[in-house]
């Protein structure tokens, strides 16, 4: 069976203000698009359907519609909820859609999707595991195990449900696991609201090898394998949703499975969306006045960085804008002023804070020993050539 592997649309989010609803409904006809292409049967959406637990009607209409489309011609779709979801509004139309070959799930539950595929005459198990909040794990976890279990630490709790899931798994049936988690090695960006403090909430890769052909996760926006026995991947966001994903490529990740198989996994990108660039002007105004009269950029949502001699005029702020309505963030730069600032800062630190910072420099963050700090403050004293001359009496 062909599987399409999606996540993190948070259908809703803005930009700083800026509405994404266009690029959004954009993304889903490509998306829809791609499924027919690929001939996919399965497409698995791995958590944030939305950006908010209470989306915009308009948000919520374009879900319904690409969800419709995207059960077409005997599709099947799987949608958990993620971090950013409320499950119930989530799974809320499930009695009316689930005969459409959508499954919708909103809590953690101790029991797998099974789905038929009419082409492949296969059946998937999909070990499905929404966002675990701690305190829905300690629910479903409930009169499970002993106490000292149920005290384990969060990645354990995972773990223990996504075995429990999987014992479903079947040697001729194609065996899939899917959850909205951060799953330990994976690289963050800054559009992710954390879902763990201190990593407490982060979940070993172990907890995930539990048998399946493949895992599909949601969270992470950049598009990853994550280091695990298996193959495990996070699709990523389809469009950028902070500068900290700049020059990042969006994309889903299409596969080819048979029962007892290894996948065969291609990564398609997608198009729709408008790019996040940062401009870093070294050449102050008139360099960033060139690259707007150039067009550079276009349909780009833009963070600039300009370097300044002196403040800017709210003319000028307002001219840049106009020139360009994806300007989003103007960020002053004034490197005389900062210079200044660090001599400044530099004549008031103590001579071994100095050495110190020097080394740091010269050896990429070395820490220079107590002992070789006092070497170079005896050199500078003059106090190393007295001990000499009196060792040598």
């Amino acid at each position: 069976m062909r599987i399409l592997h999606t996540g993190d649309w948070h259908l809703g989010r803005t930009l700083e203000g800026r509405s994404r609803l266009l690029e959004q409904e954009k993304f889903l006809d490509e998306l829809v698009a791609m499924a027919e292409d690929q001939q996919a049967d399965v497409i698995m959406m791995a958590g944030d359907v939305y950006d908010s637990v209470n989306p915009p009607a308009a948000a919520e209409g374009m879900f319904y519609d690409a969800a419709a489309r995207l059960s077409e011609n005997g599709r099947q779709l799987v949608v958990i909820a993620g971090n950013h979801d409320q499950p119930e509004r989530v799974s809320a139309v499930s009695p009316l859609v689930s005969r459409q070959g959508i499954s919708l799930v909103g809590l953690p539950s101790s029991e797998a999707v099974r789905i038929h595929i009419p082409r492949t005459d296969e059946i998937a198990i999909i070990a499905a595991l929404p966002y675990p909040s701690e305190a829905r794990l300690s629910e479903l976890l409930a009169g499970e195990g002993d106490e000292t279990e149920l005290r384990l630490a969060y990645s354990a709790k995972v773990g223990m449900l996504m075995r429990q899931l999987a014992s479903s798994f079947q040697a001729d049936t194609v065996n899939l696991a899917m959850s909205h988690i951060y799953v330990l090695g994976g690289v963050e960006s800054d559009s992710e609201r954390p879902i763990q403090v201190g990593g407490a909430y982060t979940v070993d890769p172990s907890a995930m090898d539990i048998g399946a052909q493949y895992t599909a996760l949601g969270h992470l926006h950049r598009p990853q394998a994550v280091k695990g026995n298996g193959m495990i991947r996070y699709s990523g966001s389809p469009l950028a949703y902070s500068f900290s994903e700049a020059g990042q490529a969006k994309s889903v990740m299409m596969l080819d499975i048979a029962p007892g198989g290894v996948p065969k996994a291609e990564e398609l990108f997608i198009s729709s969306g408008r790019p996040l660039v940062k401009w870093v002007c070294r050449g102050g105004l008139e360099e960033a006045r060139r690259w707007l009269d150039e067009g550079r950029d276009s349909n780009a949502f833009i963070d600039l960085e300009i370097s300044l001699s002196e403040a800017m005029s709210l003319g000028e702020i307002q001219s840049l804008r106009k020139a360009h309505e994806g300007i989003i963030h103007i960020r002053p730069l004034y490197p005389a002023l900062e210079a200044e600032t660090m001599l400044s800062s530099r004549a008031q630190m103590p001579v071994p804070e100095l050495f110190r910072k020097f080394y740091q420099r010269q050896t990429g963050g070395a820490e220079p020993e107590e002992e070789l700090v006092e070497l170079f403050m005896s050199l500078i004293s003059g106090d190393d050539e007295t001990k000499v001359g009196e060792g040598e009496e």
